[in-house]
């Protein structure tokens, strides 16, 4: 039995609690791989899970954090294969839902493997499947097809970026709120930028004279949601993935935590985006990346405002 450092919280607080764990490493079982990783993604999940947010039971703890991560294959157990077909020794891989995932090496089931596709560095293929499969979940909850307009506010964000690929390789009219200085690099991936703030409603208005169909709130603000409310006739086409109150309050959809349907339509999901990825037609943007030990510091920055992109570790 080998063993691996991995980045846990002892308690419930703020990064400070995060520590390194030298911990014991099974021999992967059958249906099961071995990993090393080489590159982590770092989602905000994964600090509200030990901040208190989402619950404060002691008996949770130590809490193994991470959920998406890319590395190569070390040890293969009996029968392992993949969504995308048998797994070997040496393969290059994306693990996702890879729980537990701020780890130099892990073992999950091979049906959490998939091949990692060249187009995307270590990095890229890291930041993928969380933000990928939740924008992924979005279209197809608010049911866009060709011709039609979607809405997304926080179109430059992690998932509100993926989300604008994914609209438009279907052949929708993607508007999209974000600053200015993201405009350019929103008009890069096809959609039409429009700046959040007063007169919001208008301006996409004046961008959508035939009326918006469909509308995705990445933003979570009172104005992104009164926005879609105003524009979007449906409300069933109306989903976000943080203002949860106003979703239950307004008659919209709130997707991720809680709803039902969350997990089969992302699990779905992957193979579609590694195999998008693998042809070049989805982009991963990395903001900044950290040493695994510096876990805590990379939390305390991307609660603070933050460049463009994922945040990722390397063990």
């Amino acid at each position: 039995m080998s063993t691996t450092e991995s980045i846990v919280a002892n308690a419930f607080g703020g990064p400070e609690v995060l520590a390194v764990s030298e911990e014991e490493l099974p021999a992967p079982a059958p249906g099961q791989v071995l990993v090393e990783m080489r590159a982590i993604g770092v989602n905000p999940i994964d600090y509200k899970l030990y901040s208190g947010a989402l619950g404060a039971n002691e008996s949770r703890l130590p809490l193994h954090l991470g959920a998406e991560g890319s590395g190569v294959v070390l040890e293969v157990g009996a029968d392992a294969a993949g969504p995308a077909g048998p797994i070997s020794v040496g393969d290059e891989v994306i693990a996702y839902p890879g729980e537990g995932a701020y780890t130099r090496k892990l073992v999950l089931p091979a049906d959490y493997v998939f091949p990692r596709p060249e187009a995307l560095s270590w990095e890229q293929s890291a930041g993928l499947m969380v933000a990928g499969t939740t924008a992924s979940e979005a279209i197809v909850v608010t049911g866009v097809v060709g011709g039609e307009t979607l809405l997304i506010h926080g179109a430059a964000g992690g998932v509100g970026s993926l989300a604008v690929q994914l609209a438009v390789a279907k052949g929708v009219t993607v508007i999209g709120t974000a600053a200015e200085s993201n405009h350019e690099y929103l008009r890069g991936l096809g959609a039409i930028p429009v700046t959040y703030g007063d007169g919001l409603e208008s301006r996409v208005r004046a961008l959508a004279p035939n009326g918006v169909d469909a509308a995705f709130d990445t933003a979570g603000t009172d104005e992104a949601v009164d926005v879609s409310l105003a524009l979007v006739a449906d409300r069933k086409r109306i989903v976000t993935i943080v203002a949860f109150g106003r979703a239950q309050q307004d008659g919209f959809v709130a997707i991720g935590a809680g709803n039902p349907d969350t997990p089969r339509i992302r699990k779905a999901a992957r193979l579609g985006l590694v195999e998008a990825a693998a042809d070049g037609k989805l982009d991963v943007v990395v903001a900044k990346t950290f040493p695994l030990t510096e876990a805590a510091r990379a939390h305390a920055e991307l609660q603070r405002p933050h460049p463009r992109g994922k945040f990722v570790l390397i063990p």
